[in-house]
C-alpha cells in the first residue's frame, strides 16, 4: 500500500512537450489509489488531450474558469478546488507558468487555483537546457521554494530541440517516488522502527497436531499497517494466520511456533524504538513432538508439556530504549491482573481486554480495549473496529513519546 492511497490530488499541466508524459503518471497514481483531478492551461490542450485526462481520472478536466453546457456557463470554482485536495502538483511546469507562479500572476485556471490552494505544492520544470538555466528560471525557482513548494528537479537527457542537457522533465516513476519519500518524512512516526508480533503459535505434537488457540492475528496486523501509515518502519513477526498484508514500509517474517518466534524477536529486538507483543504465544509446548503421527489406537495417551519462553518477559527485561507494550486477555480481577503483568514484565503500556465482553476478542473484527500505562493511567475505549483500535493504540504511544 502506498502513502499516496486515499490522497485528493491536482495535477497542473502547462504547455510543454512533456505534457504526454501526464497521462502515465495519471495512471499511476489512480493505481495507487489516489483520486486526482486535472487542470490544463489553455495551451496544454495542444499536447495531449483532455478527454484522455478525463478517462483515465474519472473526473471531468478544466482549463477555463468558466463550462459551457448547453446554454448555461458554469464557473469551475479555483477556490473549492484548491480547498479540495491533499496535494497538487504542476507537472510539466514551464518557464512561462514558473514566472507567473513566483509572481502571483492569475491569468488562467491553473493559476488562480494555485494561489487559492491550502495544501502542498510540487512542481517538476520542463524545458530545453539553455531556459532551464537562465537565470529567471532559476530565480522562480528559488523563490518559489521560498514560498515552501516542493522542487522536483529536472533531469539530464535528450531534449524536444535535439539537444541533451538538464530540463528533461522528471519522468512519473520518479515524480510519484519523490512525492511519496516526501509525505513519509513528514509522518509522525518517521525513522522509527517498530516491531510487532502476532497471531498465534502452534506447538508440535506430531506432523499433523498441535497445540494452538483461537487467534487470528487481525489485531496484530492492523496494529502493523497504522505503523506503517504513519511512517514507521516495521516488522511484523506472525504466526500462522490467514490475514494478508502488502505496504511498502512493512516486512513480515512467518514462524510457527513460540520457539521460533523468540528466536524472530530478539534477532531484531536491540535496534527497535517501539515492540508491540500482540500475539497470542502458547504458554506450553511438547516436552518431546513425536516424529511420527499417534495412531489413533493408541488409548490413554498422556502429553507431557513444558513452559514455553515468555517472550515479553524477556523483552522487557533486555529493554534499553524500547518502548515496550503488551497485551493481557483477562477473564476475572481484569484490571488487577493487567496492572500485575504491565509491572511485573516491565512493560510501558498494556491492552487489556475481557473476554466477557460482546464483539472483543479473537477471530473478529471488532475490539473493546482498556489501556493502562506505567504511571497506572487508565482509558477506557468502546467497542471499535480493529482498525481504529490500532489507531486509539498508536495516539497513546504517541502522547507518552511526545510528553
Amino acid at each position: 500500500m502506498s502513502v499516496l492511497k486515499g490522497k485528493k490530488i491536482l495535477l497542473g499541466i502547462t504547455a510543454g512537450i512533456a505534457a504526454y508524459k501526464t497521462a502515465h503518471l495519471v495512471r499511476l497514481f489512480v493505481k495507487l489509489g489516489a483520486e486526482v483531478k486535472v487542470l490544463m492551461t489553455p495551451a496544454a490542450k495542444d499536447f495531449i488531450t483532455p478527454l484522455t485526462l478525463s478517462t483515465l481520472s474519472k473526473n471531468a478536466v478544466h482549463s477555463e474558469f468558466y463550462s459551457k453546457e448547453e446554454e448555461n456557463e458554469l464557473w469551475n470554482n479555483h477556490v473549492e478546488l484548491g480547498l479540495w485536495a491533499d496535494l497538487m502538483l504542476i507537472a510539466p511546469a514551464t518557464a512561462n507558468t514558473l514566472s507567473k507562479m513566483a509572481s502571483g500572476t492569475a491569468d488562467n485556471l491553473l493559476l488562480a487555483t494555485y494561489l487559492s490552494a491550502k495544501c502542498p505544492v510540487y512542481f517538476a520544470p520542463a524545458m530545453d537546457l539553455d531556459m532551464y538555466k537562465h537565470p529567471s528560471t532559476r530565480e522562480s525557482i528559488s523563490k518559489l521554494q521560498s514560498f515552501k513548494n516542493l522542487f522536483i528537479p529536472a533531469a539530464s537527457g535528450e531534449l524536444a530541440s535535439g539537444l541533451v542537457g538538464e530540463g528533461r522533465m522528471a519522468e512519473p516513476e520518479e515524480i510519484v517516488d519523490f512525492i511519496e519519500k516526501d509525505l513519509v518524512q513528514k509522518l509522525p512516526f518517521y525513522g522509527k522502527k517498530v516491531l510487532i508480533t502476532a497471531g498465534p503459535t502452534y506447538e508440535a505434537i506430531d506432523p499433523v497436531r498441535f497445540i494452538g488457540n483461537h487467534s487470528s492475528g487481525k489485531m496484530g496486523f492492523e496494529l502493523a499497517k497504522q505503523a506503517a501509515n504513519l511512517g514507521a518502519e516495521v516488522l511484523l513477526i506472525a504466526g500462522p494466520s490467514s490475514e494478508q498484508i502488502s505496504h511498502s514500509l512493512i516486512s513480515k517474517r512467518d514462524v510457527v511456533s513460540a520457539a521460533e518466534m523468540f528466536e524472530a524477536v530478539f534477532s531484531h529486538y536491540e535496534s527497535v524504538d517501539i515492540a508491540i507483543a500482540a500475539a497470542a504465544v502458547a504458554d506450553f509446548t511438547p516436552l518431546t513432538a513425536r516424529s511420527e503421527k499417534i495412531k489413533n489406537k493408541e488409548e490413554n495417551l498422556s502429553l507431557s508439556l513444558k513452559p514455553t519462553q515468555d517472550i515479553l518477559a524477556a523483552m522487557g527485561a533486555q529493554k534499553k530504549q524500547q518502548f515496550l507494550v503488551g497485551f493481557a486477555l483477562e477473564t476475572q480481577n481484569e484490571l488487577e491482573n493487567a496492572k500485575e503483568k504491565l509491572r511485573r514484565k516491565n512493560l510501558d503500556l498494556i491492552v487489556l481486554n475481557s473476554l466477557k465482553d460482546k464483539g472483543a476478542g479473537f477471530s473478529v473484527d471488532t475490539n473493546k480495549i482498556t489501556l493502562i500505562d506505567k504511571t497506572n493511567k487508565i482509558s477506557e475505549f468502546a467497542l471499535k473496529s480493529k482498525q481504529l483500535v490500532a489507531f486509539d493504540i498508536f495516539a497513546n504511544i504517541q502522547s507518552q513519546l511526545d510528553a
